[in-house]
């Protein structure tokens, strides 16, 4: 059975090397790409993906609360942030998304197929060599 990703990024070019980077791993099929948050909450009920990989600054995500958005993304299993930015505002707004990980862009292309692959298989601690960052929550950052 495949892993069912939704990829949410307003960088075309990022999109493209994600799909490219996932359609070669057999276990996982992209459901879905989005370049807004309103496209991304629309498809999260159109594709029913078992994970979201979230860009953390989409167009439009200041218009929404992380309250917001963390209801909205209750329904999918796995939220997988990603920021080009590690400071303390990145990771508070990720946890605030409710994600479980939040995924350096930078070292993406490491991170990103084992992250999915931890989180589906309910691994509750990253492989050593993943640096992720894991089990957010809004109160362990200070903005």
């Amino acid at each position: 059975m495949s892993i069912k990703v939704l990829v949410a990024d307003d960088s075309d070019i990022l999109r493209a090397a994600i799909h490219r980077l996932l359609v070669e791993d057999g276990r996982i099929k992209i459901v879905g790409e989005a370049s807004t948050f309103a496209q991304t909450m629309q498809l999260i009920g159109d594709c029913k993906p078992s994970v979201l990989l979230l860009d953390l600054h989409l167009p439009e995500h200041r218009d929404f609360t992380p309250a917001f958005v963390k209801s909205q993304l209750a329904c999918v299993p796995h939220t997988l942030a990603m920021s080009l930015s590690n400071d303390d505002d990145a990771k508070a707004l990720a946890a605030g998304y409710g994600a479980q990980v939040l995924l350096d862009k930078i070292s993406l292309y490491a991170q990103m197929i084992p992250a999915i692959i931890q989180c589906c298989n309910g691994h509750t601690e990253p492989e050593p060599a993943l640096h992720l960052r894991r089990n957010l929550k809004p109160e362990d950052y200070t903005a």
